[in-house]
């Protein structure tokens, strides 16, 4: 593997930290394909570029200061094994999706996060077209205080479910993926909520 595919994959991450369109169409193949994006707003399943700026807009709506120190590289081939902490302040709603709708809408709790992480990237034409991860979501709950569920956090979850504060934040967090999307210029699926 040369270092060209390890530096356009560990690049890859920038991209969802700063939104930046230019190096998004530089780095992500038109057949990007994101694994990851079952629990994401639809439009981070979107092909290519577009899909990872929506997966950026996402993110950076939750986490401020959101930031992905590489801590170690390998790779065989066409693929890139990324070792690396996600860091950030939850400023935003997270909002968690499953099969297409709704699952969780956690409010800003302002708690930090850095939970470590593996994203497993396969390249083609010197081009990022797959990622898988195996992340520790059950530690980046705990740091914000949702599992196992802090008193005032449940509560606040609780709270936000029942007075439709969670759908709307959804729906908001949904359309700016989409519109992250579509400003790149492709189709994007529409909102995932119910």
């Amino acid at each position: 593997m040369t270092t060209d595919l390890t530096s356009a994959a560990t690049r890859l991450f920038q991209v969802l930290e700063h939104g930046d369109h230019v190096l998004a169409s530089i780095l992500v193949h038109p057949d990007f394909h994101n694994r990851e994006a079952a629990v994401a707003p639809a439009a981070c399943s979107t092909p290519g570029p577009a899909g990872v700026l929506a997966s950026s807009a996402w993110m950076r709506s939750a986490f401020s200061d959101l930031r992905f120190p590489v801590l170690d590289t390998a790779g065989r081939g066409e693929r890139v094994w990324v070792r690396l902490r996600m860091r950030g302040r939850q400023t935003g709603a997270f909002v968690r999706y499953r099969d297409g709708a709704l699952d969780q809408a956690v409010p800003p709790t302002g708690r930090e996060i850095d939970v470590e992480q593996v994203h497993v990237l396969t390249m083609r034409q010197g081009q990022v077209v797959g990622h898988e991860a195996v992340r520790d979501d059950v530690a980046m709950l705990a740091q914000l205080g949702v599992f196992p569920p802090d008193p005032v956090v449940g509560a606040r979850v609780l709270a936000w479910k029942l007075s439709g504060r969670a759908a709307r934040s959804a729906a908001r967090v949904s359309a700016a993926a989409a519109a992250a999307a579509a400003a790149f210029g492709h189709d994007v699926p529409g909102p995932r909520v119910t």
